[in-house]
């Protein structure tokens, strides 16, 4: 699974319509996330740094989930955007989410497990977990 980093706001004009999922590595207004969610029609998560999640309006949220779109807090550690615009989850760690959700262990423990593992917020682990990709 990949991630689009969007560092700037200048980015959004160029983004693939089919992106599924955007980290926002800057604090986006509402102007930036209503034309990110024209832009890509498909879109089904919004990551943000927790700084800037709680700086994002009642109104913002309201309309992301009028669209079908989570809106989750977390970041991309590690990641280096001038080598490549897409943080890709793992394929380690998608096997060991598909391994223990075949085992029957909880959701939530799956993502409290994972995050410590992969460095992904709890949150995208339950999106991950959910996808219907997935199964």
């Amino acid at each position: 699974m990949k991630i689009r980093i969007v560092s700037s706001r200048d980015e959004i004009l160029s983004l693939n319509p089919n992106e599924k999922v955007i980290h926002f590595a800057f604090r986006p207004s509402n102007k930036d996330v209503f034309l990110l969610v024209e832009i890509c029609p498909r879109l089904e998560v919004v990551q943000l740094p927790k700084s800037y999640q709680k700086t994002i309006s009642k109104s913002m949220e309201m309309f992301l989930g009028m669209q079908k779109v989570q809106l989750i807090e977390g970041d991309v550690w590690g990641h280096r955007k001038d080598i490549n615009e897409y943080y890709t989850v793992p394929p380690s760690v998608i096997t060991k989410i598909r391994n223990m959700k075949a085992e029957g262990i909880p959701g939530e423990n799956i993502a409290a497990k994972m995050t410590k593992e992969s460095k992904l917020s709890p949150k995208m682990i339950l999106y991950i977990l959910n996808r219907k990709q997935f199964e």
